[in-house]
């Protein structure tokens, strides 16, 4: 069975975040590193994908700035969304050849992973491209944005486990007027403490959907065979 390399990396910038993955892609893209995920969180950011448009922050960059949210434009698909402490944010960086077949991988794993914690979600593939990721009932409670390069991926999907919701309402998330957001914790009525436990079992589920078998490496093993390193705090 193939193996998926999975790397929990803590609390990292979304500059960083952006500058590791193309160096991992590239490592990918040339055989250097097999298939791989990146499990993380982010300070407060917005960020734009390649379909966003006027009014979805409708307050104004300066006031969001002000609020101490940082604001990134991407080349991943999609619409603005929001990363914040509490959230869990996975970056595979696979290879591919159904671009549509991968998205929907991802959603089931995370529907599955949330399953496991107890939270009855469901995928949306018949209301069209705007409703992709996870919800519950009429909550979203993951989204999902990606970008190929190559045959390769960056960028991923988000789950809001024990994060503030607040900062999607301040938004117009995912492009989609009136849209609710809510949160693993949200769902199941605990206090906190969720995160640990529940990005081992969504790795483990991308893994499995993969059809591969997760290994846990460092940051360090991933640079060594990257040939290239970039800080992480």
């Amino acid at each position: 069975m193939r193996e998926l390399w999975v790397c929990q990396l803590g609390t990292v910038e979304y500059g960083e975040a952006l500058a590791l993955q193309e160096r991992l892609r590239a490592a990918r893209q040339q055989d250097e590193l097999p298939d791989l995920l990146l499990m993380l969180e982010h300070p407060p950011v917005y960020t734009r994908g390649r379909r966003s448009g006027p009014g979805e922050l409708p307050m104004g960059e300066d006031w969001y700035r002000g609020r101490g949210i940082d604001i990134f434009e991407t080349d991943r698909g999609g619409k603005v969304t929001y990363h914040g402490p509490g959230q869990l944010v996975g970056y595979p960086i696979v290879r591919v050849n159904d671009v549509l077949g991968y998205v929907r991988t991802l959603e089931r794993a995370l529907v599955v992973a949330l399953a496991d914690e107890g939270v009855p979600a469901r995928a949306r593939p018949e209301d069209g491209r705007d409703y992709t990721g996870v919800w519950v009932g009429e909550r979203k409670i993951a989204s999902i944005g990606i970008h190929i390069a190559r045959g390769v991926t960056t960028h991923g999907f988000a789950v809001n486990v024990e994060n503030d919701i607040q900062p999607f309402e301040w938004i117009v998330p995912c492009g989609l007027d009136g849209v609710r957001m809510t949160s693993l914790i949200a769902e199941t009525g605990r206090r906190g403490g969720a995160m640990k436990c529940f990005r081992r079992r969504a790795a483990w589920r991308v893994a499995e959907a993969l059809g591969c078998r997760q290994r846990l490496v460092s940051l360090a093993r991933l640079e060594s065979r990257a040939g290239s390193a970039v800080g992480v705090r």
